[in-house]
């Protein structure tokens, strides 16, 4: 099935202006085009928009999706390369997911915090309550608010 930029935008999510930006930096040479010059995308061409679409959500610069477009129209040759990417994407993510799992769970503990001082109607008595009293789920993040107290000789 053919699909025009307008239409797979609309399935990818996406403004057709960043379909035209793609195929003007060169992410899109296997895209093939009508006698009148229309870009028409097919199923195929698809799956390879799902594929930039995690590079680029994955941190990857355009010129570095450039490049690894490159590989793919190299051929077997490039397999290696082309996992090395890949593998180095997945870590990356990896560790931004960790970070932000490390993130997201000093706001609960502050949304936590924050609300247990408002039933107290103080902070005082969260700020100075003794690691067993809170939370267990909440005491790591705690103890890692401690950790420049504790270290500092």
């Amino acid at each position: 099935m053919l699909y025009t930029v307008g239409e797979i935008a609309k399935v990818l999510g996406i403004p057709a202006s960043t379909l035209r930006y793609y195929d003007q930096e060169g992410l899109l040479p296997f895209v093939e085009r009508s006698s009148g010059g229309i870009r028409m995308f097919t199923d195929k061409d698809y799956e390879w928009l799902k594929v930039i679409a995690c590079l680029k959500k994955s941190g990857l610069s355009i010129k570095n999706i450039k490049a690894f477009i490159d590989m793919a129209a190299r051929g077997d040759e490039s397999l290696a390369e082309r996992y090395e990417l890949f593998h180095a994407r997945r870590d990356a993510v990896k560790e931004q997911l960790k970070e932000m799992q490390e993130t997201l769970d000093l706001l609960e503990f502050k949304c936590w915090y924050y609300q247990q001082a408002m039933a107290d109607g103080t902070e005082e008595n969260v700020r100075s309550a003794p690691l067993k009293k809170i939370p267990k789920q909440y005491q790591k993040i705690k103890e890692k608010m401690l950790y420049i107290d504790n270290n500092i000789t």
